[in-house]
């Protein structure tokens, strides 16, 4: 009785502080500036993305269509994190309440596991369009397309109330110091004085669903693509297909190294600086990457953005 008494009259952690990238005033000022920069850079590439495939009815296909939803979704994807990243690296360690913290969570859990899933989808259009291209118009209709998209964003949303809920209902009684530039899942866990046996497992099973889920659909798309590419006669057809399907497979190797590599395992990470170092990768760098890999090394979009350019002069 006393004890549980104890532990009612324990005082709740208010808040949490982010230690951020770096505590070393002189390399915080350059580090501001680049991410700054790139934050940016990420949210005018992603705009335009957006712009072309809604302006320009030739893009109105369904790889642009999960292009366009990839792009709406970094947007908000870098704007959850890079807030208390350039605030850390401005005035140092950044101060942010509980709810704060569990909302921050909350919306990242989101976006990742949408980010996974609609990767999975945009490597199945890709699996269709080239294997089975007479079957195209009918598999991936826009009915179709539109089920996919929703059931990524929709499903991560219910993904993420089960784990956010799981790790707020968790007791941090002190200290309340996370060595992150945003509230993650491992950090928190490192930090609660209550059992988390229950919460790693919830948090472990998610990962194993939706990251290494959608990583075999992944994987096996582009393997059947890879037979079929090796299998056509002519030269000509092997390049484009490959060039079409190489960039997507390097973001996606990428992304899925450095995420299940902090996320699909079964105990609390405690290397954070490397966790730091990694979660850059698939927070800022990606985000950044993904509009130039996808799309603007794309010639259809090229070509949009050459009429809209002339349209602007005019």
């Amino acid at each position: 009785m006393e004890k549980s008494l104890e532990l009612g009259n324990a005082t709740r952690v208010q808040e949490f502080v982010l230690l951020g990238l770096s505590t070393r005033l002189g390399i915080r000022d350059v580090l501001f500036i680049i991410f700054l920069s790139l934050y940016l850079l990420t949210l005018m590439e992603n705009t335009l993305i957006i712009y072309l495939i809604f302006s320009h009815s030739e893009l109105h296909k369904p790889m642009y269509f999960f292009l366009g939803n990839l792009s709406c979704l970094e947007m908000c994807y870098v704007s959850v994190t890079m807030p208390t990243l350039l605030m850390g690296l401005w005035t140092g360690p950044c101060h942010v309440p509980f709810t704060g913290c569990m909302t921050q969570l909350f919306f990242f859990i989101s976006l990742i596991c949408t980010e996974c899933t609609l990767l999975a989808s945009m490597a199945y259009d890709r699996y269709v369009a080239i294997c089975r291209p007479l079957h195209y118009p009918l598999l991936m209709r826009p009915r179709v397309c539109l089920g996919l998209a929703l059931s990524s964003w929709l499903g991560a949303l219910l993904v993420s109330v089960i784990k956010t809920a799981c790790i707020a209902s968790l007791s941090y009684c002190g200290p309340n110091i996370l060595n992150h530039f945003f509230c993650d899942v491992s950090p928190l866990l490192n930090l609660s004085c209550t059992h988390v046996a229950l919460t790693e497992l919830v948090d472990f099973i998610s990962a194993i669903v939706i990251l290494w889920g959608s990583l075999l659909v992944a994987i096996a798309s582009y393997v059947a693509i890879g037979r079929t590419v090796l299998g056509m006669p002519s030269a000509a057809a092997r390049h484009k297909a490959f060039s079409t399907c190489a960039s997507h497979l390097v973001v996606v190797g990428i992304f899925y190294s450095a995420t299940i590599f902090i996320y699909a395992r079964p105990s609390r990470i405690e290397a954070m600086d490397l966790n730091k170092v990694l979660s850059v990768i698939y927070t800022v760098v990606t985000p950044m990457c993904n509009p130039i890999i996808y799309c603007l090394r794309n010639r259809e979009v090229q070509l949009a953005f050459h009429r809209t350019m002339r349209w602007s002069s005019v």
